[in-house]
This record gives C-alpha cells, structure tokens and sequence, in this order.
C-alpha cells in the first residue's frame, strides 16, 4: 500500500467518528494551546520590558547611587563623607575605555506653576546638554539644553510633553515662564521655556509617566533649587558587548583614586542584572510550563491510544481480510499508526491555532487590567510553533505504536472469526 493510501484510509476511518475523533484531538489540543498561549503572552510582556527599557537609555548602562550610611544587621555604623562630583565624571569617562559617556544628575520631586495660576507636580531632573542624546528622547518643539546653558547655570527648562500639555493646555509653552520649586518653604524660581520633549509614556514597572518631567541645567538644579555641590546619582553608558562587572570595577577603581582610597559610599546598580534575572525567570517558567504541557499531553496520548485500540477492535474482521489477500504486516502496522498520528498532529496545529486566538485575549484583557500599556504585544515564535506540532506528531508516534503492533499481531484465521 502506497503512503498516500494509508492517509487516505486513516483519515476516512478518523471522519467516520467524526465526535470520537474530536475528543481525542482534545487533550492534545489543550495542551499545546495552554502552553503556545503563556509563551507568546510572556514573550509580549518582555518586549514590552525591553521596550521600558530602552526608553531609559538602553540596557548597557549602570547607575552609581549614593549610600549615606554603612549598616551591618540592620544596625548603623557609620555615615559616610563622600560624595560624587564633576571631577569624578571627568575621571570616568577620561580613564575607563569601555565607557562612552557619563550623565550626573539631579532629580527630585517638584512643585511647577505658570502666571496663568497654572500648578503642577512634575518630576525635575538636572542634567548635561548630552542627556537627551544618550536617552534617545527627541525633541518636538524648540531645544534642548546647550553646554552654554550648563556653563552660565542658565534659568531655562525643557519640559516634558504632559508637563507641557498640563500647564499650557491654551497657548505656546515656547518663551513661556514656569516657577519651580524643590521644598515645601523654598521661593519659586523663574525658568524660561526653551523646548517641549517628545511624548514617551508610561514606566511599565512603575506606571509613572515619563511625560511628567522637566529638565533643567544641572548647575541651576545645584545652585537655585537643591542648594548642594555635590552629585547624588551618576548614570555611566558603555559599548555594547562589554562585561558589565568589568566596567563597574574599573570606575570603582577612578573613585577609589579620587576618594581617599575608599569607594563604599557608591551603590552600583545595571540593568543587565535585571535583564539576567528576567531571563533566568524566563527559563524557569518555561520548564515549568513545558512540565505541565508534557503532563497534558501523556494524558492525551493515553487518551488517542485508546481510541485507537477501539479502532483496531471495530476493524478486527477487516484486518483478517486484509491479510487473507495478501496485505503485508507493515500496511497494518502504518495504517493505525497514521491514525494516531494524524490525531495528534491535528491537535497540535489546532492547538497553536487556540494558543494564538488565546493569548490575543489576554492581551486584551491585560490592557484593560494595566492601563498603563496602550497595546500588549503577542509575540508569536516560530520554534515553539515547530517544536509544539512536532511533539505532537512524536507524542502520535509514541502512543500509536501499540495499537498498530496489537493489530499486526492478529492472526487471519481469529479475526475473520471474530464478530464486530
């Protein structure tokens, strides 16, 4: 018998019990859909972190942060003396080879408020003329700060699209005049609007929006609304494919220099860590979810095995005849075998086919429950598409192989004789 014949047989039998045939499918079904669906959801979700991420600078880049204070079982042992300062941005970025630039900053929460009568609370950050640049953030209207501005501790800002749109709903903010203020008793000081920043939306960890800032030099953030010399946060950007830790030792290395010897009053955080322990998390759904599918599938297969040992009883008369006329043990043995097979396989393709139905749901739903996400992507992968059918088509193999071993194994003579 050609192969061709074989599907053909198989698949007449299979749509002769088209319900049988359907609930048998079913198991398989579930299984490949349950899994296809948490993958391509949770693919969606790290391109949405990916995303966050890369609104914030990339993911080749570390933070130095100030620790005030050296504790040990949660008791104080001493407060520390240092403080980062321009020098030490200098030094970096002079010293360390693997470091492109380094971005001091001041940032703090903040009180803004137009003649118009106009009040809001915005996030301000004192920063370089650079720092548009490195954070990939665009501007719509006018321009950025410029190193003349940094130099002079110019009373200009830039604000953030919401900033923008909040305080100046009616007219231009260009050439406009905002108060700023840092403390609850402090005076406001005047700024001057030289620019509005491109829309970036919203943090997906936190839900803060990234609109709600406004950026001023980072020499007037010192002088007119902190009142400190000092830099409580350096953010260092490094080449693509260097090793994070070794760039972080080696700007430990210029703080040491540059401090007495001692570097413990800088907390070093990357976003490569997170990135890390994103994929290690990753994995270990993955095996998980990959345990529990495998766990449906057996069930499943247990379940199309015996459907197919039915099938090898309904067909027992005609199996003797088969072989009475000269039908080989291997068209029996693949006859059933193809069955199975084409059983799984079924449940596989409608399986990826629940899973990418299913996950669109639930990024739909997830958009309602967060949001702070316009759109939930679903990313659908190729492999798990291939490795989820051909599982299938193995799991038909597996649990196929005896029914078709059961039916070759008949003798003529009893089959013939067996009532159906």
């Amino acid at each position: 018998m050609k192969l061709r014949d074989t599907f053909v047989v198989s698949a007449a039998s299979l749509l002769q019990n088209k319900l049988r045939s359907g609930l048998s499918i079913l198991g398989i079904l579930i299984g490949v859909a349950s899994v296809f669906c948490l993958m391509a959801f949770g693919e969606g979700m790290k391109q949405l972190i990916m995303e966050d991420i890369n609104t914030l600078g990339g993911p080749n880049q570390f933070i130095f942060t100030t620790r005030w204070s050296i504790t040990k079982n949660n008791a104080l042992v001493r407060w520390t003396r240092e403080r980062f300062n321009l020098g030490d941005v200098l030094a970096i970025e002079a010293e360390c080879p693997d470091v492109i630039s380094v971005q001091p900053n001041c940032s703090s929460g903040v009180t803004v408020k137009t003649h118009h009568g106009h009040i809001k609370h915005a996030f301000l950050e004192g920063t370089l003329d650079d720092y548009a640049y490195q954070m990939g953030w665009k501007v719509q209207e006018g321009r950025f700060l410029s190193e003349y501005h940094i130099t002079k501790a110019s009373q200009v800002c830039v604000l953030g699209h919401q900033v923008a749109a909040d305080l100046f709903a009616t007219s231009l903010p260009l050439g406009q005049e905002v108060k700023i203020r840092a403390y609850e008793n402090q005076e406001f000081v005047r700024f001057h609007v030289i620019g509005v920043m491109s829309p970036r939306g919203r943090n997906f960890e936190s839900g803060e929006s990234k609109d709600d800032t406004i950026c001023v030099p980072l020499t007037s953030a010192q002088k007119r609304l902190f009142g400190y010399r000092y830099l409580p946060q350096l953010t260092v950007f490094f080449r693509p494919g260097a090793d994070a830790d070794v760039v972080i030792e080696s700007a430990l290395a210029v703080i040491r220099k540059r401090h007495r010897g001692t570097d413990e009053f800088a907390n070093a955080w990357t976003l490569m860590w997170t990135i890390e322990r994103l994929e290690h998390i990753k994995k270990v759904i993955q095996i998980g979810l990959v345990s529990i599918a495998g766990f449906s599938l057996f069930v499943g297969g247990i379940g199309i095995m015996n459907i197919c040992l039915v099938s090898v009883g309904e067909k027992t008369r005609e199996i003797g005849l088969r072989k009475s006329v000269g039908a080989r043990q291997i068209d029996i043995f693949y006859q059933f075998l193809t069955e199975s097979i084409c059983l799984c396989f079924c449940g596989g393709v409608l399986g990826v086919v629940g899973g990418w139905f299913a996950a669109h749901g639930m990024a739909r739903l997830a958009v309602r429950i967060v949001p702070i996400v316009p759109e939930w992507p679903v990313v659908l992968s190729l492999p798990w598409m291939l490795v989820s059918v051909t599982f299938s088509i193995l799991m038909g193999v597996g649990f196929g192989i005896y029914p078709a071993m059961r039916a070759v194994r008949l003798s003529p003579i009893d089959a013939l004789r067996t009532e159906n």
